[in-house]
């Protein structure tokens, strides 16, 4: 498969040790817990004042001045993420509804036609983090497409609208200075990090704060990229469910252990069996 070239490539003048420095230092921040940086708001007028008082709060998790201040450059708050947030109703399908939804021939088709594909890729894969192939193809396929629909909004811009929001400011303030930490360890540029409305980020849609734990750089260019990269991509992924307590080898199916990790990877139970079920179809039709 063809790899889109992004970036800056200045991560690979950084060495390893350093960079684990910077993630550490954050995520001991973030693991801390944030408190929302000014009082809520349910419309633009007082996100001015709360985008300065957040300002200094990233800077006390170990975000750099100017990190903070060429990232949150012009920011201002949108409303139609306000919107898509309230308006969310693919999870209130029943499953037969949902799987109709997002799931059909071409879907599996596609995911079997990249399995056969990347095969080394996803034998490199599996024999360091334990996954299976047709799990990592269908959390691929159902999240974007197989990255054709990652999305093409301001991941920054929606991060600071939803952490200023008061329906769930705290676990956007937090996902927000995630967001920044990416920034500062140079995997991305803030103009690169283009995403869904709610913030995800790359081909199967990390939030920035498990982008900052669980991202790997497979392809070994220096930096993860979870936009470009196919390996990135799938090695992160794998890398997430491994943390997240995948058995190497085990079946996938309701009851399993390994179920249960997939619903750390999405809560909603429709999702999760929909991950399974195409996981089943793709992994029989592979052999």
């Amino acid at each position: 498969m063809k790899r889109t070239q992004i970036g800056i490539g200045r991560a690979s003048r950084m060495t390893l040790r350093c960079l684990a420095a910077i993630g550490a230092m954050i995520a001991g921040s973030l693991g801390a817990g944030l408190s929302p940086a000014a009082p809520c708001g349910n419309n633009a007028a007082g996100f001015p004042v709360w985008l300065k008082e957040f300002k200094a709060e990233a800077r006390s998790a170990g975000i750099k001045r100017q990190v903070v201040n060429a990232t949150l450059k012009g920011i201002a708050y949108h409303p139609k993420v306000i919107s898509l947030d309230r308006n969310q109703k693919s999870f209130k399908l029943s499953f037969d509804q949902f799987y109709a939804k997002r799931v059909n021939a071409a879907l599996i088709k596609k995911g079997k036609k990249l399995i056969r594909q990347n095969a080394g890729l996803f034998r490199s894969i599996e024999e360091r983090y334990g996954v299976q192939a047709p799990v990592l193809v269908a959390i691929w396929g159902l999240e974007t497409g197989y990255g054709r629909n990652a999305g093409n909004m301001n991941v920054i811009r929606s991060l600071a609208t939803l952490a200023y929001d008061c329906r769930r400011s705290e676990f956007f303030t937090t996902e927000l200075i995630s967001a920044l930490a990416i920034v500062q360890r140079r995997d991305m540029k803030p103009s690169q990090m283009r995403g869904a409305w709610a913030g995800e980020i790359g081909q199967t849609q990390f939030l920035a704060s498990s982008y900052l734990r669980f991202a790997v750089d497979f392809d070994r260019d220096g930096r993860r990229d979870l936009i470009g990269s196919v390996p990135d991509v799938l090695g992160s992924t794998a890398n997430y469910l491994k943390a997240h307590g995948w058995r190497r080898g085990a079946p996938w199916g309701p009851g399993t252990e390994n179920y249960n990790v997939i619903r750390e990877w999405n809560k909603a139970s429709v999702y999760v069996k929909t991950i399974a079920i195409m996981a089943d179809k793709l992994s029989r039709e592979v052999q």
